[in-house]
């Protein structure tokens, strides 16, 4: 079993302010049992609409930003994943980059978004570069296997479906889900389809409002809403375990009676 939350909060152009928030948020979750917190994409560096300001916010992955993660996991003895603008050598884009900070100094697993949001009036793709298809990167935490994606991939199920092949029992989903017309609503129609779909958890932090629509929430393998958050800065916690997942799979075990793979474009 491992207990689970979501932080919620409106990320901003601070970057000491977001490592505080953050802090703050991991802090709580942490006091209430907490041993994994997902943190929004973009928690690092938020500054509507996206522009030449996100180039200069990048830093690498041993840079200051996620070094206090890795602080912060230390001091409270979690796994605390965040989306972060990575700087990348050779390129003058940066990525749209999730790194899970272990509580043992150690960087996890990292994340490199892979559909970028070139869709609704949106061009990530003129500062951000598309992260490399490769085996999905996963780490465990007390027998559960946790696995990454970020928000505009929600729109591709094939992205999770990857994931759970690669053995995830726990999809960690950090967003800055763009608010508008029928947005939150498709929010969270995919969240529950993906938990449904894959018969595991889903944990998605979005970013709360303006810059995020908010309903931050941790969904089970049969798409039952666990904890959820509206529109307000927080956490909520709930808690997974392998036995639900097991349960559920024997109830429906649509993972073993598919007869498609997924195979790369």
């Amino acid at each position: 079993m491992v207990e689970i939350a979501v932080a919620q909060f409106s990320a901003g152009q601070d970057k000491r302010e977001n490592h505080l928030t953050l802090r703050n948020l991991v802090g709580e979750a942490a006091s209430r049992g907490a041993q994994l917190v997902v943190a929004p994409e973009y928690a690092m560096f938020t500054a509507p609409p996206t522009d030449e300001r996100i180039l200069s916010s990048a830093e690498p992955l041993d840079g200051p930003f996620v070094g206090g993660m890795l602080e912060i996991a230390g001091q409270f003895g979690v796994h605390v994943i965040a989306g972060i603008n990575e700087a990348l050598d050779g390129d003058e884009r940066v990525s749209n980059t999730l790194v899970a900070a272990a509580p043992d100094g150690r960087i996890a697993a990292v994340y490199r978004k892979l559909h970028l949001y070139d869709a609704f009036g949106y061009r990530e793709s003129e500062f951000f570069r598309a992260g490399a298809i490769d085996d999905p990167a996963t780490f465990e935490v007390e027998g559960l296997s946790f696995g990454m994606q970020t928000c505009y991939d929600l729109r591709f199920p094939e992205v999770t479906r990857r994931i759970v092949d690669a053995g995830a029992d726990v999809l960690l989903l950090p967003a800055q889900w763009v608010p508008g017309p029928l947005k939150e609503d498709h929010w969270t129609t995919l969240v529950r389809a993906r938990a449904i779909e894959n018969t595991i958890y889903v944990a998605a932090a979005d970013q709360s409002a303006r810059t995020g629509a908010g309903n931050s929430m941790i969904v089970d393998p049969m798409g039952v809403v666990l904890a959820s958050l509206g529109d307000q800065v927080g956490t909520a916690r709930a808690e997974a375990t392998a036995e639900r997942i097991a349960q559920v799979r024997a109830t429906n075990p649509a993972l073993e009676l598919r007869r498609f793979g997924i195979t790369e474009r």
